[in-house]
């Protein structure tokens, strides 16, 4: 079964192959400590796992180890066992690598396509791990299938020059691939389709979204299943919109408006078999929408709930949904906890942190500072929230730390740049 359909449940490439240690199968499940992709197994930046610590020693969790050889770039980790995939610009070309997860070493690298990008060099995206094989998208729009095992590529097409992609500005190809049964689900933007699916195993086209053109954004597609229609939500700088994965068609679409660059994820949140409450936020002082999508007689209705709304002004580090409540950093009011339905404010805290990034494990946030680095780790609930611990990360670079922190088998992974830590967070 593909990760995708598990979410809906609950120029050839040079290529340096290592001895490598065992990869889990092609077919095998994809198990609570993994994290196959952006934001993890479902999708919602919300790590499956239990027994982390609730609380960090004064100086922080153990660091396992450290490795500054992934190139440049603001890719963060999949981790499937044993293996770690990023991404990073090297002097001639960006590169993915597959790593050893107990100590870092590299295994592979294979190329992934031209270096640079605007405000910071090096891919944005995450690569996705399905069934033994690693798909990824560069900044320039690469789009890349490896054979996990060894890097070895397998397919290659460019958004950009292949299918007339178009984005919104000019910060690069960010969204990173969503796999959905046998393809390969991507935003290329544009005339010719905002949304579109390749074959998984050929990268070929499978349809484009004629009747949805809008420029791509720098989000990722959302998959759900209501209405009786198994389907993608896109966000983009004009609209949200749902669209039929097995043809492309437009089912339903709610302007929105955004502005200079439209970052973080929708939430999806399935109410009943005809019934979902889709949730946007971004910033340059746009905040957040809800809207209530309802399928009757085979159409859809998008409605607002509400729009314009300030309580969320976030800008790149995401949000997450835990029990009605959205989580994150409003350039507004600081960290924030919001009630979804409603849109008001449960709290509000800008002495918490700066501006930066959000994950969750177990109860705890993991909380990321954009400008110095510090990570926060902090228990929060719709009254309250203490924090449990902080940390200086090491060896920072003087670029953003938009990297989201990622926890998997018991490890928490930072990226930063061409520096990856790893840090035991295991309760012992």
């Amino acid at each position: 079964m593909s990760i995708a359909k598990r979410i809906a449940l609950a120029a050839l490439s040079s290529v340096f192959a290592f001895s490598a240690p065992t990869l889990l199968a092609d077919n095998a499940k994809v198990e609570a400590g993994n994290w196959p992709e952006f934001h993890g197994p479902r999708r919602d930046n919300i790590s499956l796992e239990t027994g982390l610590l609730k609380q960090w020693p004064a100086d922080g969790p153990t660091k396992v180890w450290e490795i500054k050889n992934i190139g440049d770039g603001f890719s963060t980790v999949s981790v499937v066992g044993d293996r770690i995939y990023t991404a990073g610009d090297e002097a001639e070309s960006s590169y993915v690598y597959g790593l050893n997860a107990a100590d870092g070493s590299q295994l592979w690298k294979s190329k992934l396509g031209k270096i640079g990008g605007q405000n910071g060099a090096g891919p944005r995206a995450t690569p996705t791990f399905d069934e033994g094989t690693l798909y990824m998208i560069g900044q320039v729009g690469d789009v890349v299938a490896y054979r996990a095992a060894d890097g070895r590529e397998l397919w290659r097409k460019n958004l950009n020059g292949d299918f007339g992609g178009k984005m919104m500005s000019g910060w690069g190809n960010s969204e990173s691939l969503v796999i959905d049964g046998a393809n390969v689900i991507c935003t290329p933007g544009g005339g010719g389709g905002t949304l579109m699916a390749l074959n998984k195993k050929t990268g070929e086209t499978v349809w484009r979204s004629k009747e949805f053109t809008d420029k791509a954004a720098y989000t990722s597609p959302v998959i759900a299943d209501f209405g009786g229609v198994h389907q993608g939500v896109v966000y983009t700088d004009n609209s949200v919109a749902g669209i039929s994965l097995a043809d492309g068609k437009l089912l339903w679409r709610a302007d929105r408006p955004g502005k200079t660059a439209v970052i973080p994820t929708p939430v999806v949140k399935v109410d009943d078999a005809n019934t979902a409450h889709v949730y946007v936020t971004s910033g340059y002082g746009i905040g957040c929408d809800l809207f209530k999508i309802t399928a009757a007689g085979g159409k859809f209705t998008a409605a607002p709930v509400y729009t314009g709304n300030k309580t969320m002004v976030d800008h790149h580090g995401g949000v997450i949904l835990l029990d009605g409540l959205i989580y994150g950093h409003s350039d507004q009011g600081g960290w924030t906890c919001q009630d979804m339905l409603t849109g008001k404010a449960k709290w509000a805290d800008s002495k918490i942190l700066g501006k930066g990034t959000i994950s969750y494990a177990d109860g705890r946030f993991y909380l990321r500072d954009e400008k110095n680095g510090v990570i926060v780790l902090l228990e929060a609930n719709g009254d309250k929230h203490e924090e449990r611990g902080r940390f200086q990360q090491p060896d920072r670079s003087r670029k953003s730390a938009w990297p989201h922190i990622v926890i998997a088998n018991g490890k928490m992974y930072i990226r930063d740049q061409g520096v990856l830590l790893c840090y035991d967070v295991k309760a012992k």
